[in-house]
């Protein structure tokens, strides 16, 4: 274990900073670099291990809502949108990837993207992928929302959506916030019916990926597509 940081050195930098980079320090000191300052007897890095211990770690952290972040005390508006901003310049960079090559090609690059999207959510929440002729992601949607356990999809949504799109191919991708990332025979009785409506039009189910913190289960890799 190398030395540690105090709060005011992490958030200044210095010159351990230019000489290990940020992966020598805590989630706690990378934390204090983006709040860079903290509030009235609590400095930057105790804020960071504040908002870590009361969201139960980064993936809480980063899927904790703008009034959630806005209630802890010392973090107003603008270190909860730096906060939040973090996590979408991850999914973008995620999709960029996505945008230039095959998905089919770069089936952990889609995986990391869906985790990112989803794993955070504390409620099941469906999202499709569209892509073209060449796999290439066209865009992505969030389709619906729903309770800890269940999210409303209706297959006639998804064909209306993927022929909007122009789309060949769609992987669908949802969350279970219950932490398991096995199937249950709900999820393969909709993926058996997208894939047939999909199928209707012309358009291909790709996969159908389910999401549980930070395991993912594919169903085209169950045979299930």
């Amino acid at each position: 274990m190398g030395p540690r940081l105090s709060g005011a050195f992490v958030v200044c930098g210095g010159g351990f900073w230019g000489r290990h980079g940020p992966a020598v320090l805590t989630d706690a000191e990378l934390l204090a670099v983006l709040l860079r300052t903290g509030t009235r007897g609590c400095n930057a890095l105790e804020l960071g291990r504040r908002l870590l211990a009361q969201f139960g770690g980064l993936r809480g952290l980063f899927g904790a809502s703008r009034e959630e972040l806005r209630g802890v005390p010392g973090l107003g508006d603008v270190k909860a949108g730096q906060l939040q901003a973090i996590l979408e310049l991850a999914r973008r960079e995620l999709a960029e990837d996505i945008h230039r090559g095959d998905a089919l090609s770069r089936a952990d690059d889609v995986r990391r993207y869906c985790a990112a999207t989803l794993a955070h959510r504390r409620i099941e929440c469906c999202l499709a992928l569209y892509l073209d002729a060449r796999n290439r992601l066209i865009t992505s949607e969030m389709l619906s929302q729903g309770t800890l356990s269940q999210a409303t999809v209706y297959p006639r949504e998804i064909v209306r959506a993927a022929l909007h799109h122009h789309a060949a191919s769609v992987i669908l991708a949802h969350n279970h916030p219950s932490g398991n990332a096995e199937p249950s025979q709900a999820d393969e009785h909709l993926t058996r019916h997208v894939r047939a409506a999909l199928a209707l039009v012309d358009i291909r189910l790709l996969d159908h990926i389910i999401v549980a913190g930070g395991q993912t289960t594919s169903l085209a890799e169950r045979g299930v597509v």
